[in-house]
């Protein structure tokens, strides 16, 4: 399996590219703001043929360039119904100080192609299988796309993309609109704390990491496991 990824221009965010090998179809993931000259360099570079976008979750930083992708290469997008009203109106998912940060000056259009993910299903795209977790608490809509890790350079049994779930020593924000502790600390302990050690996670933003490293090493979900009611 090929996974490969670079930072978009802002907030680096991490755009994630997957295919089965070099040559083959491939999957982008969470397309953020001035990603689409690299994207095509990525593309051409592994000669990939792109079969759809997957979105971890609804946020503009994540979503910024899905339009221009599925326009130009005539793809779906699949994101999570409860984090579809930020693909029209991106300013739903945002505070008001980055409502006013943005401010108009980004032109942003809304994705023709709009497919919505369900909670456990499998989707089977590009030759790939990519199990889908809905994860809420950063967003109502976040979720994890989980593929197995076979025949990566990761030498891991499953690579988790985690979007804004779960970072390396961190976990997402939760003071925006649709965001909610509870709701995540829930989403920590029954989606995130139940995978393998040996888990690759892919994060949204920063570095990658495993899930048995964030269970030694992550505050959040080290307090979870001492106080495992935490989040009911």
């Amino acid at each position: 399996m090929l996974v490969t990824s670079f930072e978009a221009q802002a907030f680096g965010t991490n755009c994630y590219v997957v295919a089965t090998a070099p040559g083959e179809q491939c999957l982008i993931v969470d397309p953020g703001i001035g990603v689409l000259d690299q994207l095509d360099e990525v593309i051409a570079e592994h000669r990939l043929f792109p079969a759809a976008v997957l979105l971890t979750h609804g946020h503009l930083d994540h979503t910024f360039s899905v339009a221009p992708v599925c326009g130009a290469k005539g793809i779906t997008a699949y994101v999570h119904p409860a984090d579809t009203e930020m693909l029209a109106d991106p300013a739903k998912g945002l505070s008001m100080d980055l409502t006013q940060l943005f401010g108009g000056r980004l032109p942003y259009s809304e994705p023709e192609d709009v497919a919505e993910l369900t909670d456990g299903e499998t989707l089977v795209l590009a030759g790939l299988e990519v199990t889908v977790d809905h994860a809420p608490g950063h967003t109502g809509g976040s979720v994890l796309f989980r593929l197995p890790g076979a025949g990566s350079s990761f030498e891991a049994d499953q690579v988790c993309l985690s979007g804004d779930v779960l970072f390396a020593g961190s976990i997402g924000r939760t003071d925006l609109p649709g965001g909610s502790t509870p709701t995540m600390m829930t989403s920590l302990r029954e989606k995130i704390l139940p995978l393998a050690d040996d888990t690759v996670v892919l994060p949204g933003h920063g570095p990658a990491t495993t899930i048995g490293r964030e269970r030694a090493q992550n505050p959040y979900l080290r307090e979870l496991i001492a106080a495992p009611g935490r989040g009911l």
